[in-house]
């Protein structure tokens, strides 16, 4: 494929709403703590446990639990093969859409 376009290259563990904001803050913020994350996605517990486990699964972000203050502490940080997939994720979206401006609009 000459122009880059290959929808096989779309990393499907990445590619859903959660998972894929879950990446894109950490791989900004370095890590997180789970209300932390589940306030700024706008997630329900069990809905961003679901995806972390996903995440977590293929590599791409650690759980580290403890507790402070007899509290539970989750924090999540992006692994080193979860930032080269991103990068990948990035990477390949960025050719899917490439030179596609203008393409099926009126003018």
């Amino acid at each position: 494929m000459t122009d880059g376009f290959d929808i096989d290259r779309i990393d499907e563990v990445i590619h859903g709403r959660i998972r894929l904001g879950i990446m894109a803050f950490l791989s900004g913020a370095g890590s997180a703590d789970f209300n932390t994350l589940k306030g700024r996605l706008q997630a329900t517990d069990g809905n961003l446990s679901a995806h972390l486990r996903k995440l977590e699964d293929a590599g791409y972000v650690a759980v580290d639990k403890s507790f402070v203050d007899r509290k539970p502490l989750t924090t999540l940080t992006l692994t080193d093969d979860g930032r080269k997939a991103f990068t990948s994720y990035l990477d390949a979206i960025g050719k899917l859409v490439e030179g596609r401006e203008g393409v099926g609009s009126r003018e």
